[in-house]
């Protein structure tokens, strides 16, 4: 599975050689995470299981009769959404695209676990919708149904008001 995962990043990265690697490092952790975490899942928070595991492995996945296939972009440029974030998911999807772009704290000497749960998240916007509150309480599920834990994440849960929405964390 993981040399199908490389056959993907070739494909559908536009991203430099050193940074491709460092996202294929993270994709293929988050798989594990999910694979390891899926038994317990469910159909969580509104995510289809199984279209997110499709975006995470296949890099495309199926909803409302559509394919709707991921590209991923690297921004180097740290000035506008990559000012704030790690990487972003560009919703709604564009002739059956999403674009899910990683910007230069995505790849921060150390942050390993960073780019896993980045990935995790950003996957949940790519399948469903731009609800910050469901990508992390769903990447964070994830992460505790795998491994018993998961990433603090109370300063972005409080930025976003995720205590008064309809998602908890873990």
């Amino acid at each position: 599975m993981r040399f199908v995962l490389a056959l993907l990043a070739a494909f559908v990265l536009s991203v430099s050689p050193a940074t491709a690697d460092a996202l294929t490092r993270a994709l293929n952790r988050a798989i594990a995470l999910f694979d390891a975490a899926a038994p317990q899942m469910g159909e969580a928070f509104g995510v289809d299981p199984r279209q997110y595991r499709d975006a995470l492995v296949m890099g495309k996945f199926e909803r409302g009769g559509q394919t709707i296939s991921l590209y991923y972009e690297e921004k180097t440029d740290p000035a506008g959404h990559c000012g704030r974030f790690a990487a972003y998911t560009m919703l709604p999807p564009r002739d059956g695209v999403v674009r899910l772009v990683v910007c230069p704290r995505f790849f921060s000497p150390g942050a390993d676990a960073l780019r896993t749960l980045t990935v995790l998240h950003e996957l949940v916007h790519a399948v469903t919708d731009a609800n910050e509150c469901r990508a992390m309480a769903y990447a964070a599920r994830i992460q505790q149904r795998a491994t018993g834990a998961f990433t603090p994440v109370d300063a972005y849960w409080q930025a976003n008001n995720c205590a008064a929405s309809a998602f908890s964390l873990p």
